[in-house]
């Protein structure tokens, strides 16, 4: 049964004054005419028995309270095992249900806390990616200070001694030259340390953030000798392939068509020796451009920057390729590489040539893109051809790779070298509607 505060207190005030009233009664029997005298005995016997009896009451309550108290702070120290019990079926014990309900909660979401810091902890120690965080100098410190390593930083920088406390400069003592000019350049970026077969390369990334207050800088070291060197095998073995490839195309016919010829000589039957002669000729220099696309391709030089108008750059591309115009040009001069930024525009018109699409619908659009911080030209060369598969896509920006028979797979690859020699990048979409669209973020 349910017995509120209110219930009970009300039912013990009205015993009291109960009980005073029978004792006023009683002793006004006893001593008629005397009220003064009646009323301070019945004060007198009915305070103490009311203050043992408040007592008796509150006690349990202090003591709940007092016991709250205790919980509280052990929660506010990290311990949730606490937990209360009230006999009665009241208020309080409404309030001591909903007080161990959160410890409940409480705990088991420090138990998965628990669980999920011991994962991340497990994950960050055995990643192959060496970690140090650091922490800005604050008061009488002048150096910076290591307040976390992984497993790899201790590895790579301490030979498995623990880092934290210690001063990152201190540290940096025993590393190698490298990453100390490459911590001292700022920014993200890749270095080499050691020498011949002992050469590693990494690459270090950094991120500032506030931690309780105080500024950090996170430091990753990754190491990609492993994986430079076999995307690096990958790529030789794509070039000789696809060299071999065109070479046997070029040479068997070559071969054949000289031995035809000196057959014919042989036999005086000159007449056909100009048709095999041209044909070895017209062999021969499409082999020589494609040897020389390879080389103009490993051999690309840095950007020289230099004021050039759009409108000016458009009229050399439409007197070797036709297009339209999407929109109106920028009036604004664009520093560019003129010769490279023309050769990578020629390459992706003439793909859009060879896609299957009308000349008509192939387009050109040269915009500026708005942006408080730097200036943004966004060009896009659209067409209306077949597009490309989502496998297609992934490889078409990839050096060597292509689709077509007599392909070199070095146009959208050079124009991707060009694009990134000027701090920008190039991107491919399909087009809703078919077609495709190449972008170029300078």
């Amino acid at each position: 049964m349910r017995l509120s505060l209110a219930t009970r207190w009300s039912a013990l005030v009205g015993t009291l004054l109960a009980l005073g009233i029978v004792i006023a009664l009683t002793l006004d029997r006893l001593l008629p005419g005397r009220t003064p005298l009646v009323l301070g005995l019945s004060l007198l016997c009915v305070v103490p028995i009311a203050l043992i009896t408040l007592r008796a009451q509150i006690q349990p309550i202090l003591s709940l309270l007092r016991a709250l108290e205790g919980t509280v702070a052990s929660y506010r120290d990290g311990d949730f095992s606490f937990g209360l019990h009230w006999p009665q079926n009241d208020e309080l014990a409404d309030l001591v249900r909903a007080h161990n309900a959160l410890g409940d909660v409480l705990r088991a979401q420090r138990l998965d806390l628990v669980q999920r810091e011991l994962l991340l902890d497990t994950m960050v120690q055995n990643t192959p990616v060496a970690m140090l965080l650091v922490a800005e100098p604050v008061g009488e410190r002048t150096q910076r200070t290591i307040v976390y390593a992984n497993l790899a930083a201790r590895q790579l920088l301490s030979h498995g001694a623990r880092l934290e406390g210690y001063a990152l400069q201190e540290v940096l003592q025993g590393a190698a030259p490298a990453l100390v000019e490459a911590l001292a350049r700022g920014g993200d970026g890749l270095f080499s340390a050691g020498e011949g077969e002992d050469e590693e390369v990494y690459h270090l990334a950094r991120r500032q953030f506030s931690l309780n207050g105080r500024r950090h800088e996170l430091l990753l070291l990754r190491q990609l000798t492993a994986e430079l060197r076999r995307q690096e095998v990958q790529t030789w073995k794509k070039v000789i392939r696809v060299i071999s490839h065109e070479l046997n195309n070029s040479l068997a016919p070559l071969a054949s068509l000289a031995h035809s010829g000196a057959q014919l000589v042989q036999r005086g039957q000159t007449e056909r020796l100009p048709q095999i002669l041209a044909t070895i000729g017209e062999r021969t220099r499409h082999l020589e451009s494609f040897i020389l696309g390879y080389a103009r391709f490993a051999k690309l030089p840095a950007p020289r920057l230099e004021a050039c108008r759009w409108d000016a750059l458009v009229a050399r591309l439409a007197a070797q390729v036709d297009f339209r115009l999407a929109a109106p040009l920028p009036d604004e001069a664009a520093r560019i590489d003129v010769a490279q930024m023309e050769q990578a525009l020629l390459n992706l018109l003439k793909n859009a040539h060879e896609s299957g699409s009308r000349p008509e619908d192939i387009e050109l659009q040269v915009r500026r893109v708005p942006d408080p911080l730097k200036e943004i030209t966004r060009i896009d060369v659209l067409d209306r051809g077949s597009g490309m598969s989502e496998a297609v896509l992934t490889n078409a920006l990839v050096p060597f790779y292509s689709t077509k028979r007599s392909g070199t797979g070095l146009g959208l690859a050079l124009a991707r070298e060009i694009a990134e020699a000027h701090g920008g990048r190039i991107m491919l979409s399909n087009r809703e509607g078919g077609g495709l669209a190449v972008t170029l973020i300078l």
